[in-house]
């Protein structure tokens, strides 16, 4: 599948938004993130805003986004569109009780801008999750995964801003905990679509099996067309690996350690750890986004390469 830069920054993006507004909503009112937390809710709404202007850019007519929300009884992503609206609510009412000092408004908020951070997230890997003709999508680890990367970049974000106040040994905390679970969770799932074998065959999709082995005699067609250009995109195996290992040192394995450094030390060599920490898991993530698309084949494409 085609890695579209408007696609790849809008589920880093606005996961690690929603993985802010998340643990923002559910830690801020109870007190264990030190501040307002006004920067940290202007931080995961602008993060969000930009991811879902970002995706916009890849739709083929722009100005009729607002149509999408209208299919929520059928399509993931109008329910995506619908839950990402709704969250806005709850969210700005979080930072109106935070801006007037009202615990009992913001524990309410906060918990209902926490679950609508889960329920967009759990939307968007819905959308990928329910493509039947994409093997490295429809697999059951992708929607967990979308959550907990979520919860992952949302955490070292949320421990970089709260060690700048003072704090951040709870926020730290979660980010060694979900960063060690979410590299867990990822290397299943890439050993899983390695190992699977294809939903589909050359045989199997023209049903002439039974025959023998299929094979064509001449190319669908002579210049590049909508499904080359989005579908037929091709990454050699050893770059991929390249990339993964890049992925799981950079987006995990350095954030976890660096957060563990911040716990351990504190002060401003914590501060210095967690803002390096935040740096390297969101490029780390984007590479890992950018391999979910390009890793991805549709099975289409065997029309064109059989």
């Amino acid at each position: 599948m085609n890695p579209a830069p408007s696609i790849v920054f809008f589920t880093t993006a606005s996961g690690a938004g929603y993985g802010l507004l998340f643990w923002l909503g559910l830690l801020r009112p109870l007190g264990l993130v030190p501040g307002q937390g006004l920067v940290a809710l202007a931080l995961a709404l602008l993060l969000i805003t930009a991811g879902l202007l970002s995706s916009m850019l890849h739709l083929g007519n722009p100005q009729r986004a607002w149509r999408a929300v209208s299919q929520w009884r059928s399509s993931w992503l109008s329910r995506e569109g619908v839950a990402a609206i709704l969250t806005y609510i709850p969210a700005l009412l979080l930072g109106l009780a935070l801006w007037i000092d009202a615990p009992a408004l913001a524990l309410v908020a906060g918990l209902l801008a926490a679950a609508g951070a889960v329920a967009t997230v759990y939307c968007t890997g819905m959308i990928y999750a329910s493509l039947k003709p994409i093997r490295q999508w429809h697999h059951p680890l992708v929607v967990p995964g979308y959550l907990a990367l979520s919860a992952f970049s949302g955490a070292v974000l949320l421990a970089m801003l709260a060690a700048f106040a003072g704090g951040g040994a709870v926020p730290a905390l979660l980010a060694i905990l979900t960063g060690a679970a979410a590299l867990a969770l990822k290397r299943a799932y890439w050993q899983a679509i390695d190992s699977a074998p294809p939903i589909a065959t050359i045989e199997s999709a023209t049903t002439l099996g039974f025959i023998g082995k299929v094979r064509q005699l001449d190319p669908p067609h002579t210049e590049q067309n909508y499904l080359l250009r989005e579908m037929g995109f091709r990454i050699a195996r050893k770059h991929a690996a390249k990339l993964r290992l890049i992925a799981q040192g950079a987006g995990f394995a350095l954030p976890v350690l660096l957060a563990l450094l911040a716990v351990l030390v504190g002060g401003t060599p914590a501060v210095l750890a967690l803002t390096l920490g935040a740096v390297l898991a969101i490029g780390g993530l984007l590479i890992e986004r950018w391999l979910m698309f390009a890793e991805a084949t549709h099975t289409v494409m065997l029309y064109y390469r059989g």
